[in-house]
């Protein structure tokens, strides 16, 4: 194991990687803002160091911050977490080039997952399926339409670069092509300073699943099962379980086998996923994309194979063994994620503010990863996730009756919450029957 290792996030998930490094005795470093001193991170952290002001780019984005905080603690390895420079080759290489140890693939593999197109194209050749769309960005919307009309309506949509459903859309017709188009393209440059587009076929009724995998030390690649990330809004995850209702055993071991494809055509190292599109009315699955880091529903695969995924994170790093038998991993019962976002339960717009009361639900089979508690203050500066509360039970009805009991018992004042959402998720008709698809939050909030 790496003898400390600088976490280089911030709230829920610099609090979950912590929790392995304290059970492991790896020292801990923390990064900072000033708008999150007060953070329980920054105080659980064996040090923390401020590497800057409020704006992400003055400080989490900041790569020379983060590299010199790296040297004046003497930290070993780099944890990117999620989001930020999680998937960032050159951050990587950065600090593979300062003699430390990267907690994630090669910042080759990175840059290859990282263009959605080239990513379709490797894993075309690789033998995964893919939906029909462009081997290459294109060019502008003339193009755009020539190409919808060979493959025909509806279209996806998406930026090549980017992600976080920014500058997504379907189009069911030309004009609504042409202007999704522009707008994306536009988006796209703005958020990713790159304009390159992605079309590809547009399934209208899909489950969006993906696989865990974990490429080793020795060069193998395993998948631990799957997770169905269908209840989303704008494009976004917000509640996953494992397994997935909508997979049976003929498909899952198809779409294992499949992502273990995909991790080997990258010669893939570390925790990584990729995602699918099931289409709902043939039962075919594509290639989406592959997320080369660790997942914010990551903790959902730990509950139902008892594999802390933290942990192998850092012994591939540092180039061990796994600590399970890869020959036998056996997924035991249903785990669900809900994520508990500062936002309006029926608009979903973020709401910042300073927190009352924070009461946890507790008990046999759930786990709340949270990256608050009373008297924090949520700020506008980064994304709304105030915590996960994950789910156990040895069925899908006895995970969902164990959610519908926490949630209630979840107990958050000031900021607005999203716990209403998952109330009337819990309690709809269609998640409760698990026939459901990537609409289905548009039908609870209309």
């Amino acid at each position: 194991m790496p003898a400390s290792v600088l976490i280089a996030n911030r709230g829920e998930i610099a609090r979950r990687v912590i929790r392995t490094c304290r059970r492991l005795g790896v020292r801990a470093i923390a990064v900072y803002s000033e708008a999150d001193a007060e953070l329980p991170f920054v105080a659980e952290a064996d040090e923390a160091v401020l590497i800057g002001p409020a704006q992400a780019k003055l400080s989490y984005l900041n790569t020379g911050a983060i590299l010199r905080a790296a040297s004046r603690t003497g930290a070993a390895a780099i944890h990117p977490g999620y989001g930020f420079l999680a998937e960032n080759a050159e951050f990587a290489a950065q600090v593979i080039d300062a003699g430390l140890t990267w907690i994630g693939p090669s910042p080759e593999a990175i840059e290859q997952m990282g263009d959605k197109i080239r990513a379709r194209n490797l894993m075309a050749s690789a033998g995964v399926p893919v939906a029909e769309g462009a081997t290459e960005p294109v060019a502008d919307a003339d193009a755009a339409a020539a190409l919808a009309k060979r493959i025909g309506y509806p279209i996806m949509i998406k930026a090549a670069a980017g992600g976080g459903g920014i500058g997504m859309s379907a189009a069911g017709d030309e004009q609504s092509l042409r202007s999704g188009f522009e707008t994306a393209r536009s988006r796209a440059e703005r958020f990713f300073g790159s304009p390159a587009i992605l079309l590809e076929r547009y399934i209208a009724a899909a489950r969006h699943v993906e696989i865990q995998i974990l490429g080793l030390a020795d060069g193998r690649v395993v998948a631990l099962g799957e997770r169905d990330c269908s209840v989303q809004r704008r494009h976004q995850k917000v509640a996953e379980e494992t397994p997935s209702p909508g997979v049976d055993q003929e498909l899952r071991e198809r779409m294992l086998a499949a992502a273990i494809r995909a991790g080997e055509a990258v010669g893939y190292r570390g925790a990584g996923t990729v995602e699918c599109l099931v289409d709902t009315k043939t039962g075919e699955f594509v290639f989406l994309e592959m997320n080369t880091r660790l997942q914010v529903e990551h903790a959902v695969t730990e509950m139902v194979t008892g594999i802390d995924l933290v942990e192998q994170q850092l012994r591939i790093a540092d180039g061990l063994e796994a600590s399970f038998d890869v020959g036998f991993i056996s997924p035991s019962g249903h785990a669900l994620e809900l994520r508990i976002y500062a936002e309006d339960p029926v608009r979903f717009l973020p709401s910042p503010g300073t927190i009352g009361q924070w009461e946890e639900p507790a008990g046999a089979g759930i786990r709340v990863d949270a990256g608050y508690v009373a008297g924090n203050t949520v700020t506008p500066h980064y994304d709304p996730l105030l915590a996960k509360l994950v789910l156990h039970a040895a069925d899908r009805a006895q995970a969902l009756t164990l959610a519908r009991q926490a949630v209630g018992s979840f107990v958050v004042t000031g900021p607005k919450t999203n716990l209403d959402f998952h109330a009337d998720l819990l309690n709809s008709e269609e998640f409760g029957s698990g026939n459901y698809d990537t609409s289905v939050v548009s039908r609870l909030r209309p």
